[in-house]
Order: structure tokens, then sequence, then C-alpha cells
């Protein structure tokens, strides 16, 4: 994977460390407040052995509050050149669904895409991308943040999710995308019973022959099911993150870098 002509080898498994730098999202809303503290969680995160910081203005949760294009922009602009600035050789994801955010973050320093709605959101999103030619993250999802929990009905959820995956990937080929990695965006429009029937079936996403990024940190499939809260969940983060690498997961998605690259550590030392 091409990262601002820095070569990113995915066939050992890489960790992507999120930077939440909203007052809402589920977990860690509103900790990352004020520049030294960005500055120190994103050095922990680097010093843990995260490949890509994860960058989120816009809370996708269930339910999540509606942030303006201007807002998400006044948020996210100035973390970027002070990450950039700080860290020269930081490879920075960016979590948004739109074109212009993802313009002005690319031209920022950002080098990845992280796009939740995989384009349906914003036409332009699939030919920013290309114009900038960085990797692009495509996620699965229906409705958005605000309505995505009402679109649970599925005649066949993996089946529906391949063919989903297969018309996106076409999409972006089209647009003329070189690096594409899909997500199959637990949590957003499935129930708990959905959720964990596509971990159980997840190696099945390998027929689309791209990178899968699995991004179960702390959610609520865990924390529900084990009847405890976000911050109790890491041990069950844990568990999920072995599984997904068990079933050909090349990429992390975790708020828990440390965790996470130690499964990495275990799980290629397994399959040496």
């Amino acid at each position: 994977m091409n990262c601002n002509g820095k070569l990113i080898d995915l066939s050992t498994p890489k960790v992507m460390g999120i930077l939440n730098i909203t007052p809402d999202s589920f977990f860690d809303g509103g900790k990352n407040e004020g520049d030294q503290a960005i500055i120190d969680k994103v050095q922990k995160m680097l010093f843990e052995g995260a490949t890509f910081i994860d960058i989120g203005a816009y809370s996708s949760k269930p339910n999540a509050e509606y942030v303006s294009e201007t807002e998400e922009i006044k948020r996210i602009l100035p973390v970027i050149e002070m990450l950039v600035k700080v860290f020269p050789e930081i490879l920075i994801s960016i979590d948004t669904f739109r074109s212009e955010v993802a313009r002005v973050s690319i031209e920022a320093g950002a080098s990845i895409i992280n796009d939740i709605a995989s384009g349906n959101l914003d036409a332009k999103m699939m030919e920013t991308v290309a114009k900038y030619n960085i990797p692009y993250i495509m996620m699965h999802m229906k409705g958005n943040p605000q309505t995505m929990q009402n679109f649970t009905d599925y005649e066949g959820i993996i089946k529906e999710m391949l063919f989903y995956f297969s018309e996106k990937v076409n999409e972006a080929r089209s647009f003329g995308i070189n690096d594409l990695i899909v997500d199959p965006g637990f949590g957003f429009a499935k129930t708990l019973e959905q959720n964990f029937e596509v971990m159980n079936k997840l190696e099945l996403f390998q027929m689309l022959d791209l990178p899968l990024l699995s991004g179960i940190s702390r959610k609520s499939m865990i924390y529900k099911t084990l009847g405890n809260s976000p911050q109790d969940a890491l041990n069950g983060t844990t568990f999920l993150n072995t599984v997904s690498l068990m079933k050909g997961a090349k990429i992390l998605r975790v708020h828990d870098v440390k965790e996470a690259v130690e499964c990495v550590m275990l799980f290629e030392k397994l399959n040496k």
C-alpha cells in the first residue's frame, strides 16, 4: 500500500490507532482536548507500534449528533497540521465521508481516507481520493450515522455485503483508485447478532482479494454481550482482534495500540 510515497507491506498485519477529536465519541469523547494532550496521545500510540493514526472529527456512533462540514474542518485541520509538524513521518488516516474534508486533510498531509459511507454520502469522494492517489478505506453501512440502525433487514447479510463491496470496488477502480481496503463496518446498520455473524464468516471477505480492516475496538457487540461498558471492553476487544487476524484481517483499528500490537506479534509467531 502506497502512503505518500511510503510503501506499507501488509503481509504482516498493521495496527491503526484511533484519535477522536470529538466531544461525543462513545469511548473517548472529550478526552483528547488541547494540543499537548493530542501530541501525548499520538506519541504514545506511535511508540507502542501504531503504523497509522486515524483521526475523526465527526462521531459516527448510532444517533450521533450532526456536525457541519465547516465545523468538521475547523476541528480536524489544525490537528493534522500540528501532527505533521511534530511527527514528520506520521501516516495519518482521516475518518470522514465528506470530499471537502478529505481534500483539505490530504493537502495538509493526510495519507489515507477512511470513509464509513464508501462514497454514498458524497458523490465527489472517490473522485477526490483518485485525484490525490492515496489509499481508500471503504466501509459497509446503510443510511447514515443518524439512521443506520433502522436499516438492519437483510435477506442474507454476508451475500449482500459482498455484493455491496464488489460494486464499490468496481466504482473505485473506474475512478482510478489503486489502493483499496475494505471494512465490514461492525456496529453500522447491523444488529448484535448480525455483527457476530459477520465476525464468524469474516474469512469470506478474502474473496474480494483486498486488504481487510477490522474495527471492533470496545464496541457494543462486545460490552453488551458481556454486560459491561466500553471502559471494561478491552479484554473482549483483544479476543475479537485475535479472531479477526485468524480470519484474514490485515489492519486492526483500535483505541488500545499496545494490546493490538501484541496480538499481531503472537499471531505472527504462530504462523511462522
